[in-house]
């Protein structure tokens, strides 16, 4: 059986595919993988561009750890099956009046993935997923059950709120959850010097805030949310179908289509398609608003930048474009969140503006995303683990104060290195 992550930038060929039905199964599992060489590797929706989540022995799924376990009223925490997909979150927690304090715009992905990786939304007073995590259960690479929680190994919160997948397999997450909410949302396309101008009032104004910059254009579509106790007045059931499957989906993959063939034709593209991206202004529950469909496939990079870096880097990339002759259809998105203490996030102890190139599926990205990558660095950015970059272990020496901590973790975690593959080794080394 051959394992393909959703951006098609990765395969495998795994030695087998394991489903446990059990904590005791799964324990059973690694054990057994010990000093084999073989390993386990848990691929959550294989969403990641990385190869984060690449099997090289067997590959594990989580079929059998989802859903809501529990629900903490009184401290609105929800403990769920580590094998949920995002998507299921939302309904799961309404009969409760809860929500997740916030979103990324892709929700295809195991509650397990989106903490291993980093998983964020846009929003400077709010941090990645993975810093509302107040406790957790794994198996670790010795096959042992482990408690993690604000009670029990506390000090190990950091590590497991972003771990890689290199510490063990998640089986049950508790989140910090808070009472649901609705969005206001206004949507424009304005100029793209003026936004950026404006980029720290607006991120510091705003509940969330977020833009997309059409390459090769000087204009920019803006997401503005912010929360209220309006009443719902959500998108038309067939305006939001018709930009989800036909202007998001059909249209844009036919213009992706015609730009990888004919990459002269992009910018012209890109000023026709600017406007397509604004919709009417409307008010509906936080998931519905966070969370947009992606029918057409795509590669990713990402990098977090100082909050301040976001005016010069979006100019050497402009500057960029323009010296080598990339052509890029899909807009640049540009998010801003809060500093937290994970071991690894890429928003370590700062604030950190997250900014996103993506690339049609037919076309190359590797040329483009090296030279981006190397602007991004000059500019002190950390690759968003679980998407396309090539940074080493050596960088991430230099990056990340706690890393040398996180390595100590692993090292006592998993000491056979059951959990590894190419990706862990580059990233962390052996």
């Amino acid at each position: 059986m051959t394992w393909r992550n959703w951006g098609r930038t990765f395969s495998a060929e795994p030695a087998g595919v394991v489903v446990p039905t059990s904590v005791e199964e799964l324990q059973r599992l690694v054990t057994a993988q010990r000093g084999t060489g073989l390993g386990v590797k848990p691929i959550g929706a294989s969403h990641s561009f990385s190869a984060v989540a690449q099997p090289e022995g067997f590959q594990l799924r989580l079929d059998h750890f989802r859903g809501l376990v529990q629900v903490d009223s009184a401290r609105r925490r929800a403990t769920f099956g580590a094998g949920t997909h995002l998507h299921q979150v939302a309904e799961l927690l309404e009969p409760f009046g809860l929500a997740l304090p916030n979103m990324g715009d892709i929700d295809r992905q195991t509650i397990a993935g989106a903490i291993s990786t980093g998983t964020h939304g846009t929003g400077i007073g709010h941090p990645s997923i993975g810093a509302n995590v107040t406790a957790v259960r794994l198996v670790n690479g010795k096959g042992e059950l482990v408690e993690v929680s604000e009670d029990v190994n506390y000090e190990l919160l950091p590590a497991v709120r972003l771990g890689l997948g290199a510490l063990g397999v998640l089986v049950e997450v508790e989140i910090q959850c808070v009472p649901e909410f609705r969005l206001d949302v206004v949507e424009a396309t304005e100029p793209r010097e003026r936004v950026i101008e404006e980029w720290d009032a607006r991120i510091r104004g705003n509940d969330h805030f977020e833009f997309f910059w059409f390459p090769h254009t000087d204009v920019v579509t803006t997401k503005t949310n912010n929360r209220t106790e309006r009443d719902a007045r959500p998108l038309p059931v067939a305006k939001r179908w018709f930009d989800e499957t036909v202007t998001g989906g059909a249209l844009h993959g036919a213009v992706s289509e015609v730009g990888a063939r004919i990459p002269a034709a992009t910018p012209a593209i890109n000023r026709l398609a600017a406007p397509l991206m604004e919709r009417q202004p409307f008010v509906d529950r936080s998931d519905r608003v966070f969370v947009s469909r992606r029918p057409v496939r795509f590669r990713e990079m990402e990098f977090g930048v100082p909050i301040d870096a976001v005016r010069p880097v979006l100019r050497e990339i402009e500057q960029l474009f323009e010296r080598r002759g990339h052509r890029v259809t899909f807009p640049i998105e540009v998010r801003a969140a809060a500093a937290d203490t994970a071991m690894l996030s890429t928003a370590y102890e700062r604030e950190v503006a997250y900014i996103a190139l993506h690339t049609y599926v037919r076309q190359d990205p590797r040329a483009l995303f090296a030279d981006a990558q190397r602007i991004f660095l000059a500019h002190d950015g950390r690759p968003h683990w679980g998407k396309m970059h090539s940074v080493s272990h050596e960088r991430f020496m230099e990056q990340l104060p706690r890393f040398e901590d996180f390595l100590a973790v692993r090292d006592r975690y998993d000491p056979d290195r059951v959990f590894a593959n190419e990706y862990t080794r580059r990233v962390l080394g052996e």
